[in-house]
Formats: structure tokens, sequence, C-alpha cells
């Protein structure tokens, strides 16, 4: 497990109790008969996302390593999930999550 997954599952169980949240897989491959396929998401799209139970508020949390930098596309993403009125930020740790979430209000 890499340390960004362990982060993420440790946002997710720090949160548990106050937001769903689904880990977003994303890539591209080939299909068993040579079919080429992406996830399908836009780019940039990031790593959690789901919504605050407390008032059904879109979040979306871009997780990095202490030493990690987001993309221009992942910042780009978030900055228009802001704008749309979601929650959406980057963390680096499970307190960095709850304070995103408890300052989302």
């Amino acid at each position: 497990m890499t340390e960004e997954h362990r982060i993420q599952n440790q946002i997710r169980l720090t949160l548990a109790d106050s937001c769903i949240l689904f880990r977003m897989n994303v890539g591209t491959g080939y299909t068993q008969d040579g079919r080429y396929f992406s996830t399908g998401v836009p780019k940039g799209f990031s790593d959690l996302f789901g919504f605050r139970k407390s008032d059904g508020r879109a979040v979306f949390i871009e997780v990095k390593t202490p030493k990690g930098r987001p993309t221009d596309q992942q910042l780009n993403f978030l900055s228009a999930m802001q704008k749309a009125g979601a929650i959406a930020g980057i963390c680096r740790s499970a307190e960095d999550a709850v304070k995103l979430i408890e300052g989302g209000r």
C-alpha cells in the first residue's frame, strides 16, 4: 500500500461519521479483445468524493503525501467544484480532512 493510499484510508475512517466518501480509481487500459478504455472521469478528478451527511453538500478531496504536489488539472478541478458550491480541497492527513469538512459550512 502506498503512503497516499494509507492517508486516503485514514481520511475515510476518520470522516465516516460525518461523510459518505468513495475512492475513485482512475486509469486506462485494454480489454482482452484489444479495445482501449478510460475510466471516463474528468482529468484532475479528486481521489475521494461523496457528500457531507449533515446537509448533503458534495465533497471532493485530493489526497497528497506531505511532499506531493497537485497537478494543474487537479487544482482546476478543485476550483471548479468550489465555485459550484462543493467542499473541495487538498488534504495531506486525516486532520486536514476534518478541518476541510468542518470549515466548509
